[in-house]
C-alpha cells in the first residue's frame, strides 16, 4: 500500500479544516465588530463636536443681531473671531462663518483671514443658507492626505436664517485608533490561531492515532495477520470502533481459519478425486480445473484457465454455453484415435444463487474408456458367441433334417452325415468348454494352484505327446537348455495353454513345415517361444490375435475347428502365473508364440 504523505494525510486535513473554522469565525467576528466600532467612534466623534454647535451657533446669531454701523463691522469679526477660538479644539482644523449673503466673516484659522469678506463658493454652504439643513461628508484632505469631516449648519435667529456655520474636523484620529486597534485585533488573532493550530494538532492526533492504528492493522489483516490487535484510548465513539475493529478481527480469524481449512478440504478432494473436475464464471470461462481433469483433458492448467469450456472439450460444433445450461443428461465425449480408444462422460451441474443468478456451471467428468470397451466386448462377445454357435447349429439341423428325410438309410451318407453332426457338437462342446473356462478366469475366485516343476521336462513331455500323435507331416526343432530350470506353475493350466499355442502351430503349419520350441533364461524370468511356418499374421492385426474370437482366417479356423478363444485363454492363465504372452510374425513366413514365466535361480537352489 502507497504510504499517505503528511500534507494529504487525514491528520493534516483535519488541523486544516480546524485552524480555517476558527480564522474564518474570528474574521467573521472581526469585521463586524470593526465595522461596529469604527462607526461607533465616528458618531461619538461627530456628536461631541455637533454637541458644542448650539451655543456656538446661538452667540453667533447674537452677534449678528446686533445693529451696527459700518464703522462697527470690524467689531463683528472680532467678536466672531473671539467666539471661534473659544470653540476651537484639538481635532477641530477649522470653522468658518458665512452670513445670509454667503459672504465670509469669519474664520478660525489665522492663516486664512484674507477670506473674510469674501464670498463663498461652497456648495454645500449654499444649500445650507438655502434650505436650512444640516449636511455632512468625509473626504480626503488635500494637503495632508488625511480624511477629514465637513459639517455645514445653519444659524437661525427667530426662525430666520441669518448664516451657516462652515467646519472642517480632523476624523483622520478616528481612523488611526482604528488602525490600531485593527493591529492589536490581528496579533491576538495570530497568537489565537497559533495556539488553536497547536490544540488541532494535539486533538488531531488523538483522533487520528487510532484510525492509523486500525489502518496499519487493516494492512497486517490483508497481509493474512491477525495477531495485532487494536489500542483501545477510551470510551468514547472511537474508542467503541476500535473495540468493534478487534472484534471484527477475531471473527475474521476465525472465518479465515475455517474458510482456510474448507479450502485445503475442497483442495484435497478435487486434487485426489478420480474423477475431474472444471468450474467456469457466468460467461463460460474456466476458473478452476484439478489434476486429474488436465490429464483426463491433456492440457496444462495454467493455459486454459479463462478459456471457453466449449473450446476446452471441444464441443463448440454441438453445443453452446447457453446449451450446458439446460443440459440434463450427461455428455459423451469421444476422443478416440485409430491407435487408441478414449471416452470421457461430462455431467453438468450449474452453480446458482438464491435468487436464481446462474454464477457458472461445474463439469465433472469420468473417463469411461473401460466401460464403453466392456460394453463394446461385450457387444462384440454375445455376436460372435450367437454366431458361432449358429453356424454349427444350422449345419446339424441341416443334416439331421436330410437324414430324417431318408437319407440315414443310405449306407454311404448316413454314416457321413452323422459323422459330421457329431464333429459339429464336439465343437460346441469345445466352445462351452472355453466359455467356462474363460468365466471361471473372469471371476474373482479363480485360483491355481503352483507347485515347483522342472520345466524343461514338463516342457519335453509334451512336445513328445504331440509328436507321436501327429498326422500331418510337420518335423519339431528343440532349443532347450540341457540342465534343469525349476519354476513354480499349475501344471494342468499351463499344459492347456502349451497345448493350445502347438496345436494352432500345426495346424497352421504347412506340409513339411517345422515348429520350432525354445527356452531362454532372463534376469528374474524364463521366455518360452513356440514358432510355426504357416501363413503368418498381418502387422495391423497381430495385437488382437490374443482377444476372444479373433480369428485371422476366420473360413479356415473354423475348417480347422478352432473357437477363436485358445489364445484368450491363454493370455488369461498366463497372466495368473504372473508372465506375458505375445505374438512376433511376418505375413506368409510364420509366427511366433511367446510367454515368460517368473524365475529365481536363487530359490531354486533352496528348494534342492
Amino acid at each position: 500500500m502507497q504510504k499517505v504523505s503528511f500534507f494529504r494525510s487525514i491528520h493534516m486535513k483535519f488541523v486544516l479544516i480546524y485552524v480555517l473554522l476558527i480564522m474564518i469565525a474570528m474574521q467573521i467576528i472581526g469585521v463586524y465588530f470593526v465595522g461596529k466600532l469604527e462607526d461607533q467612534l465616528v458618531r461619538n466623534f461627530q456628536k461631541a463636536i455637533e454637541g458644542r454647535l448650539p451655543l456656538l451657533e446661538y452667540n453667533i446669531a447674537e452677534e449678528v443681531k446686533k445693529d451696527r454701523s459700518a464703522d462697527d463691522m470690524p467689531a463683528l469679526e472680532d467678536d466672531i473671531n473671539k467666539l471661534l477660538n473659544d470653540f476651537l479644539a484639538t481635532d477641530i482644523e477649522e470653522v468658518r462663518i458665512v452670513n445670509s449673503r454667503s459672504l465670509i466673516i469669519g474664520t478660525s484659522e489665522s492663516n486664512n483671514q484674507g477670506i473674510i469678506g469674501q464670498k463663498t463658493t461652497d456648495v454645500m454652504v449654499k444649500r445650507t443658507l438655502a434650505v436650512g439643513e444640516r449636511e455632512e461628508k468625509i473626504q480626503i484632505d488635500r494637503k495632508s492626505g488625511g480624511r477629514i469631516w465637513v459639517l455645514t449648519s445653519p444659524i437661525k435667529s427667530s426662525g430666520e436664517i441669518v448664516g451657516a456655520i462652515y467646519l472642517v474636523a480632523k476624523i483622520e484620529t478616528v481612523y488611526k485608533q482604528m488602525e490600531e486597534i485593527n493591529s492589536i485585533f490581528i496579533t491576538g488573532t495570530a497568537i489565537a490561531m497559533f495556539i488553536t493550530a497547536v490544540l488541532g494538532i494535539v486533538l488531531a492526533r488523538m483522533i487520528t492515532r487510532p484510525i492509523a492504528d486500525m489502518k496499519r492493522q487493516a494492512t497486517a489483516m490483508a497481509k493474512g495477520n491477525f495477531s495485532r490487535k487494536v489500542r483501545v484510548y477510551g470510551e468514547d465513539e472511537i474508542g467503541q470502533l476500535a473495540y468493534t475493529f478487534n472484534n471484527l478481527t477475531k471473527k475474521l480469524q476465525e472465518a479465515q481459519a475455517m474458510t482456510e481449512g474448507e479450502r485445503r478440504k475442497l483442495s484435497s478432494v478435487l486434487a485426489f478425486m478420480t474423477d475431474g473436475v472444471v468450474a467456469t464464471d457466468r460467461k463460460g470461462r474456466v476458473i478452476l480445473i484439478n489434476e486429474r481433469a488436465a490429464e483426463m483433458l491433456d492440457v496444462s492448467r495454467e493455459t486454459v484457465l479463462a478459456q471457453p469450456i466449449i473450446e476446452l472439450l471441444d464441443i463448440g460444433e454441438e453445443f453452446t454455453f447457453e446449451d450446458l445450461l439446460e443440459q440434463q443428461d450427461s455428455i459423451i465425449l469421444d476422443y478416440s484415435t485409430h491407435e487408441k480408444k478414449y471416452y470421457l462422460r461430462a455431467n453438468m451441474s450449474i452453480i446458482q444463487r438464491e435468487t436464481g443468478f446462474v454464477n457458472g456451471l461445474i463439469a465433472v467428468l469420468h473417463d469411461i474408456t473401460e466401460q464403453e470397451k466392456l460394453d463394446e466386448e461385450r457387444r462384440e462377445f454375445v455376436s460372435n458367441v450367437s454366431h458361432e454357435l449358429r453356424t454349427p447349429l444350422t449345419t446339424m439341423r441341416s443334416y439331421l433334417e436330410a437324414l430324417s428325410e431318408g437319407a440315414i438309410d443310405d449306407k454311404e451318407l448316413g454314416p457321413r452325415f452323422l459323422g459330421v453332426t457329431r464333429n459339429e457338437t464336439e465343437r460346441m462342446i469345445r466352445l462351452v468348454n472355453d466359455l467356462l473356462d474363460l468365466s471361471k478366469m473372469d471371476s474373482r475366485n479363480y485360483e491355481i494352484n503352483p507347485v515347483w516343476v522342472d520345466f524343461v521336462k514338463f516342457f519335453n513331455h509334451i512336445i513328445d505327446r504331440f509328436e507321436m500323435t501327429k498326422e500331418r507331416q510337420v518335423t519339431f526343432r528343440r532349443l532347450l537348455p540341457n540342465h534343469t530350470i525349476y519354476v513354480e506353475i499349475d501344471e494342468d493350466k499351463l499344459t492347456q495353454v502349451i497345448d493350445n499355442i502347438i496345436s494352432n502351430a500345426m495346424k497352421y503349419s504347412p506340409e513339411g513345415g517345422q515348429v520350432t520350441f525354445r527356452i531362454q533364461e532372463f534376469h528374474g524370468e524364463i521366455e518360452v517361444s513356440i514358432s510355426d511356418q504357416g501363413i503368418g499374421i498381418p502387422k495391423d492385426n497381430i495385437e488382437k490375435v490374443f482377444e476372444r474370437f479373433y480369428r485371422v482366417d476366420r473360413a479356415r479356423t473354423r475348417q480347422l475347428g478352432g473357437t477363436g478363444l485358445g489364445l484368450a485363454i491363454a493370455k488369461e492363465m498366463i497372466g495368473a502365473h504372473g508372465g506375458k504372452i505375445w505374438a512376433r510374425s511376418l505375413e506368409g513366413k510364420g509366427t511366433t508364440i511367446l510367454f515368460t514365466l517368473p524365475y529365481d535361480p536363487l530359490q531354486e537352489d533352496d528348494w534342492l
